[in-house]
């Protein structure tokens, strides 16, 4: 193994399981002597942690990668590499259209990042890791295999004292069985397979012991998660009771969920267990039983309703999320509309709107034809945004002159700008951005913190350094779609 200083740049891309990944990839190359560098043009290795789920994702990524060519030159020494969903899906022809790569790793054989990186170094020669395209039959098979030395790697996950741990992610199922017609999960993740929930719970404690007071419990279909242990099931909800029980966590949160299958244990849990979040992330896809069936989600719109509906009996303030998909092949107006009406009657408390985008290899792209204009498609994400706008601001509002309890997280947006805008005036020459204003109009100050609410809402305020990763009460005063701003009353519970 060289043991010659090396640094890194990585850059993630999609989802939180990619952010995960992306730190127990960081944690490898800290293994290796390696430390991070915050540009890609001194890194001695690049490295691009991508999501293929959408067509934006893989072109941001191909832009990132063609402004390399010229580093490239540079240094050939240098070391380019996509991991994740991306490589996993183009496989070696990436190779052929980025001429500069190096290194290919799908998001199932990242413990083998080290050795790749060494056979780069060694041999000069491009290297990949990929699954194949073995029948699932076979994969199913290999993946119960390599998912011992999977195991391995989540189980070695250890936070150096830079990293913010507050918040952490922990991986309970790897993959997804659903395949829905649009979606490419199932074939760059493999099949579902959920992880054992000793090594769920010592993983927790880890994190529990270094400082973490959040935990979010991370699976594609997060709420099927079952695991046999001495012949009996333990479920979600089940895992949720034991994750619970481990002194210094004082959040938890779980997602994606899926409609379909669904156990009301969950909600039993979420009611009776006050450290479970109240807030379910749950996505629709569309408020069409048409577009559903097209989409093959195994559930219609009714069956939807009434989950929401059975949600709020057992959680009667609990937060809802959603997922929405917009001109999906053959989607009407009159399609269109009925999903519009779906986000008014369950009142989300915030949702993500995507234009659909063919993706190679699904079978919607094989059999369905992408006829709904660009135009289009944009003016219904618009026109969907501004539904949920109008129902998250009234929401908001009501909760003026409330008090909530905040996990902070770290200065706000805003105010980084702001501390680099001041620290420039100090050191003329520098040169940095102007501070941006928060959405409500008001410039953030230098002190402007943020944090979330149990369920799931942004919350500003003024404070200071000592209360990063502290829990706190804010009074709101103000409001606008996304954020609730306040002031600070008193600490709940000062960061350890």
């Amino acid at each position: 193994m060289h043991t010659n200083p090396r640094t890194y740049y990585l850059e993630t891309f999609g989802c939180q399981m990619n952010v995960l990944d992306s730190q127990l990839v960081e944690g490898q190359l800290r293994e290796l002597g390696m430390r991070r560098v915050d540009s890609a043009r001194t890194a001695d290795i690049i490295l691009f942690n991508t999501c293929s789920v959408r067509q934006h994702a893989e072109d941001k990524v191909l832009s990132r990668l063609g402004r390399l060519k010229r580093l490239k030159q540079r240094r050939p020494g240098a070391i380019v590499g996509v991991i994740g969903c991306m490589a996993e899906r183009r496989k070696e022809a990436l190779f052929a259209s980025v001429p500069h790569l190096d290194l290919l790793c799908g998001p199932g054989l990242l413990h083998r990042l080290p050795t790749l990186l060494e056979e780069v170094w060694d041999r000069h020669e491009r290297v990949a890791a990929l699954s194949g395209s073995q029948s699932r039959r076979i994969e199913v098979l290999q993946r119960s295999l390599e998912n011992d030395e999977m195991e391995k790697l989540d189980l070695s996950r250890r936070p150096s004292p830079e990293d913010n741990v507050v918040q952490s992610y922990i991986r309970v199922q790897r993959g997804c069985d659903k395949f829905c017609t649009y979606c490419v999960v199932p074939f760059v993740r493999g099949p579902e397979l959920s992880r054992p929930p000793a090594h769920i719970l010592e993983e927790a404690r880890m994190l529990a012991d270094r400082g973490c007071r959040e935990i979010t419990l991370l699976g594609q279909t997060v709420n099927s998660y079952a695991y046999s242990e001495n012949g009996r099931r333990v479920g979600l909800a089940q895992l949720l009771e034991r994750v619970h029980a481990i002194d210094g966590i004082d959040r938890i949160r779980f997602v994606t969920s899926f409609p379909a299958d669904w156990d009301e244990d969950i909600f039993r849990v979420v009611r009776g267990f006050p450290r479970v979040c109240p807030y379910l992330h749950i996505p629709a896809q569309s408020g069409s039983n048409r577009i559903l069936k097209a989409m093959n989600r195994g559930y219609t719109v009714e069956e939807y309703l009434r989950l929401m509906d059975t949600a709020r009996e057992y959680v009667p303030d609990i937060a809802l999320a959603g997922d929405f998909i917009v001109g999906f092949c053959g989607e009407t107006e009159e399609d269109f509309e009925a999903t519009a009406n779906l986000v008014r009657r369950v009142e989300y408390k915030g949702v993500f709107v995507f234009k659909y985008s063919p993706r190679p290899g699904t079978s919607a792209e094989r059999a369905k034809t992408d006829d709904i204009p660009t135009d289009v498609k944009a003016r219904r994400n618009n026109d969907l945004l501004a539904v949920q706008r109008e129902i998250s601001l009234r929401q908001k509002r009501a909760m003026i002159g409330q008090t909530v309890e905040v996990l902070v997280e770290g200065y706000s947006r805003p105010a980084l700008r702001a501390r680099a805008a001041e620290e420039a005036a100090q050191n003329p020459g520098a040169g940095a951005a102007a501070p941006m204003p928060t959405e409500s109009g008001i410039h953030a100050s230098v002190h402007q913190l943020t944090g979330r609410t149990p369920h799931d809402m942004i919350v500003v305020f003024d404070g200071d350094s000592s209360h990063i990763g502290a829990l706190v009460n804010v009074r709101v005063d103000s409001v606008s779609p996304l954020t609730l701003l306040g002031q600070l009353t008193s600490v709940v519970s000062p960061r350890r």
